[in-house]
């Protein structure tokens, strides 16, 4: 099993590239199958996650041609329409964005079958929201014996939906639906996040009619087909995020490249409340930290509010800050899991319901530790750079489903990382970093 093997006490410098957004890519892969036409993306992450997306559609009949490691090409006239179409396999079934080809196949072909998403343990993320848009577009959908999700309609009739509650995912799979319905769809209290707009970008340029994305209202006019498009998937709001943390945490001076600054001004005026200095440029930014960090609160909220995928990263940044902060995590209830392995590095947190109450320390110690989820993960590396001595990080798997090289990127700032698989090896890397 891979871990990553760290010694921490080093500011980190220098330059990194941000990747695709994952969120978004995975709703454009789903998306892309929706026409019979070639379609070619580019800046799409080379996660684990997209990687497995990529091999699900290709199972059904879509080709897929890696046209180099950003870029790949999908044509969805191979899948067979009808009873016979099936989305199912271990690997599909642990990845949450395997709901957005029920989406895109019933707007297609309206029928899909598709086993229940899986992903990280974060927390209750139903899929009730997503079959409700369904069935008001029109559709039968079942949840039937296996763990899988088949819905089907005669045809789709655009309506006026309403979300109970803010969702991302239901927001993407309704509107890839209502993308080949007939009439007029219109999704009120709609998420807004970043990655809503470029999914819907994209069905644009596909040909569809999508209005007011990034606003709580989107309106859908259906069309009859889709065609083929090219597009670039937006950079990840979340990873440039994490290196953000990270130039902090470490008290480093990283540009963080290849950024939309709009995306990240929730997690940038927060890491200047703290103290730290954030230079915003065209695409890209600037985080520098050198003294002592400042307590601040933090409550996620959908966007523009701070996003939940950098609650674990902040507060573990937050935790080397001078005095006590407040996180309180409104989305997802098991977001907390990291906090106890970060107290087996000194921190001194306590968790209240959906609060952590954050008490600073001066410095973190290293230790051996498992990364219960993908950003929860992502703050034990970020606190492992910053701690003293050596840490050791089980199951990063979970890591490696969000972020691109990150152990590579983070050797280039001067980070002292890498990847074994062995106590051997562990022991190894010991002697030789010293």
């Amino acid at each position: 099993m891979e871990q990553y093997a760290i010694k921490g006490g080093k500011a980190l410098e220098g330059e990194v590239t941000i990747a695709g957004a994952k969120n978004a890519a995975l709703g454009i892969l789903a998306a892309a199958i929706m026409t019979d036409e070639k379609v070619v993306i580019e800046n799409v992450p080379d996660v684990s996650d997209t990687r497995t997306l990529l091999a699900a559609i290709q199972d059904i009949g879509a080709t897929v041609e890696q046209i180099n490691e950003h870029t790949v090409a999908i044509c969805g006239k191979g899948i067979a329409g009808d009873d016979s179409l099936s989305v199912d396999g271990i690997n599909i079934r642990k990845i949450r964005a395997s709901y957005y080809l029920i989406g895109a196949l019933l707007g297609k072909y309206k029928y899909a079958n598709v086993a229940l998403p899986g992903g990280c343990d974060i927390g209750t993320r139903p899929i009730d929201l997503h079959i409700k848009g369904f069935e008001n577009l029109g559709a039968d959908v079942k949840i039937v014996q296996g763990g899988k999700i088949v819905a089907r309609a005669d045809k789709l009739i655009g309506k006026h939906i309403y979300l109970d509650t803010v969702s991302v995912g239901a927001t993407i799979n309704i509107m890839l639906a209502a993308a080949l319905a007939e009439g007029k769809t219109t999704i009120e209290n709609a998420a807004k996040e970043p990655h809503i707009v470029d999914v819907a970008n994209f069905l644009n340029t596909m040909g569809a009619n999508i209005k007011g994305a990034g606003t709580d209202v989107i309106r859908v006019r259906g069309v009859a087909k889709l065609h083929g498009a090219e597009y670039s998937i937006i950079p990840d709001q979340i990873e440039a995020g994490t290196f953000m943390t990270m130039a902090v945490a470490t008290r480093g001076n990283v540009l963080i490249k290849n950024v939309i600054p709009k995306h990240l001004e929730a997690i940038s005026s927060k890491l200047m409340e703290m103290g730290a200095t954030v230079i915003e440029y065209d695409d890209s930014v600037r985080v520098m930290a050198d003294g002592t960090l400042k307590p601040t609160q933090i409550k996620t909220l959908p966007y523009p509010g701070f996003p939940t995928d950098m609650q674990a990263q902040m507060a573990a940044t937050l935790a080397l800050s001078r005095g006590t902060s407040i996180v309180t995590e409104s989305i997802f209830e098991n977001r907390f899991r990291y906090v106890q392995e970060l107290c087996k590095m000194g921190a001194d947190i306590r968790v209240e319901g959906n609060t952590a109450i954050i008490h600073g320390v001066d410095k973190y110690l290293g230790a051996n530790l498992v990364a219960p989820d993908l950003r929860a993960g992502a703050a034990l590396v970020i606190a492992a750079l910053a701690a003293d001595g050596f840490s050791l990080i089980d199951d990063i798997k979970f890591i490696k489903r969000g972020y691109e090289n990150f152990d590579e990127k983070i050797r280039n700032l001067g980070g002292v990382i890498e990847i074994i698989d062995s106590e051997r090896d562990y022991q190894k890397y010991k002697l030789k970093i010293g």
